[in-house]
């Protein structure tokens, strides 16, 4: 979609006190690039950076500008440097973004994403985790029009605890698994799988459902909660959270034992612990505990040191939990593994 900006960018990178001397470059980076369509953040970011969460401490911008961090095809980066100092310096059309800041009107395309969308679509809008109460106090399918066990698109159900008016919109979810914290014990929540969606045909005790789409079987107990607009982060920088953060992966998604590249985790981490969309977490192999064969004590015991086994990148968050994509996986990741602040 095409859309209008004003924007006043200031684009560098910078040798800051610190922690700015401890950004690295990639050995292999190139000079310049040309952005195009097909690229996310994350890519470009790995281009010139070791560590592509090290990114916003290197793109410095002008914070008055609405949107400024966002990158579309057809602009330029060129490396170059000045007084010793690596700067990356931003040239989009014809036009220069230079350190003065200057305003300029540019019709833009839309935004390159930062990780591919494809990956996480699925994780943005439909699948959720809820409280027990949400689903048990939720109206449920009864029953199909016709008896039968399932329904699908075009079918007509029955449901109970129905409140709303006629044509009011609902998705269809059925009870998933139980996310709770290994450590603690503590109940983070429920998954809640997505069905389908659903409109009222008319009001009563069970009222008639008529279900618009289906994404896989309908069944007698699925529930109905309303439907809402999602207002998750779509254009996200990553980078490491500003605190320490310590958890576990707690589910990995499509049933597999062991964890790769790209695959969706659910990590006992969320809103609560202060987490952000485009967090970068680096997660570790649990050590594993043995026994001291060289002692003489059979009870003497010594727990190995975790081993990094990749990053994982944080796109959508729920009160205790949340879902991370895999971004590089270095060792074979499993179910309960540890999750750090990537440094």
């Amino acid at each position: 979609m095409i859309r209008r900006f004003c924007l006043t960018i200031l684009v560098a990178f910078l040798s800051l006190p610190l922690w700015a001397n401890q950004v690295a470059l990639n050995p292999d980076h190139p000079d310049r690039y040309v952005v195009k369509k097909g690229d996310t953040l994350w890519d470009i970011s790995g281009m010139f950076l070791q560590y592509p969460w090290h990114w916003p401490e290197i793109w410095q911008v002008n914070p008055q500008v609405e949107n400024p961090h966002l990158i579309y095809p057809g602009d330029e980066l060129t490396l170059v440097y000045r007084d010793g100092r690596p700067v990356l310096q931003l040239n989009r059309g014809k036009q220069t973004f230079k350190l003065s800041p200057e305003a300029r009107e540019l019709i833009l395309e839309k935004p390159i994403p930062t990780i591919s969308m494809s990956d996480i679509g699925p994780f943005l809008s439909k699948p959720k985790v809820v409280g027990a109460e949400v689903l048990d106090q939720a109206p449920y399918i009864v029953a199909s029009a016709d008896e039968r066990l399932i329904s699908g698109t075009g079918d007509q159900v029955y449901a109970r605890g129905v409140t709303s008016d006629v044509g009011d919109n609902y998705s269809v979810f059925r009870g998933g698994k139980k996310y709770l914290d290994p450590d603690s014990g503590e109940l983070l929540g429920y998954e809640a799988i997505y069905t389908g969606d659903a409109t009222i045909r008319q009001t009563g005790d069970p009222a008639t459902v008529d279900l618009t789409y289906t994404n896989r079987e309908v069944q007698v107990g699925d529930r109905l909660l309303e439907s809402e607009i999602d207002d998750f982060e779509m254009n996200f920088f990553p980078r490491s959270p500003e605190m320490r953060v310590n958890g576990r992966i707690i589910s990995v998604f499509d049933g597999v034992s062991q964890v790769g590249q790209y695959q969706i985790v659910v990590l006992n981490l969320g809103l609560r612990d202060g987490l952000e969309p485009g967090h970068v977490v680096s997660l570790f192999k649990a050590g594993e505990t043995v026994r001291d064969q060289v002692t003489s004590d059979r009870f003497d015991k010594v727990t190995l040191p975790d081993e990094h086994a990749g990053e994982a990148l944080i796109f959508r968050l729920f009160d205790k939990v949340s879902y991370a994509i895999v971004m590089k996986a270095t060792t074979a990741i499993n179910l309960y593994d540890k999750v750090k602040s990537a440094e």
